[in-house]
């Protein structure tokens, strides 16, 4: 288990990416969503790897982005943080009809054991071109996370639907930074 590797996963549009951004502008290294990335990537070439044409193709890509970013988050001598990661895109595999995610992570636990979650947040969320899902969806999305986290071992840390600020404000706290 490397403790360095700090995780942010959650609904969707709970406000990740904005912690993210928060946690990125005070000097700390994070790594941004596979998903979004991809999305991008398969749109730019006309791809089929996208959540809304196939799911399993996408979910398998999110897996190989999130290992490449755990290989390069290596070199980081101090905490990084990631948004969604492998417990994310195993949950996806899993709910596309892949391997559990057992099969797909084993026992290791990849990121430090208290894992940051962020709750279904009706007022943030938004669909957009990258995100097509609406936002029940994105509460299911959230509770196969949330069991996913707790079967693996994983400590799930609900953070409050407060400003950003005070979110990495709690985040850092628990992280033992501040």
């Amino acid at each position: 288990m490397n403790r360095r590797f700090v995780l942010l996963t959650g609904c969707s549009g709970g406000g990740k990416s904005t912690l993210l951004q928060a946690l990125s502008e005070r000097g700390f290294a994070t790594v941004q969503e596979p998903g979004r990335r991809i999305v991008a990537e398969q749109l730019a070439r006309a791809g089929d790897a996208l959540p809304w044409v196939d799911m399993k193709a996408f979910a398998r890509r999110a897996i190989e982005v999130a290992l490449s970013d755990l290989e390069a988050a290596q070199s980081v001598d101090d905490i990084v943080f990631f948004d969604r990661g492998l417990i994310d895109a195993a949950v996806a595999l899993a709910h596309a009809g892949g391997p559990t995610i057992e099969q797909t992570l084993g026992e290791t636990l990849v990121y430090e054991r208290r894992v940051f979650i962020v709750p279904p947040w009706r007022q943030l969320f938004a669909a957009d071109a990258e995100r097509r899902h609406g936002f029940d969806a994105a509460v299911q999305e959230h509770h196969r996370i949330e069991q996913a986290l707790e079967t693996l071992g994983y400590l799930p840390t609900e953070l409050p639907r407060v400003a950003v600020q005070e979110r990495a404000e709690i985040v850092l706290k628990d992280c033992g930074v501040l």
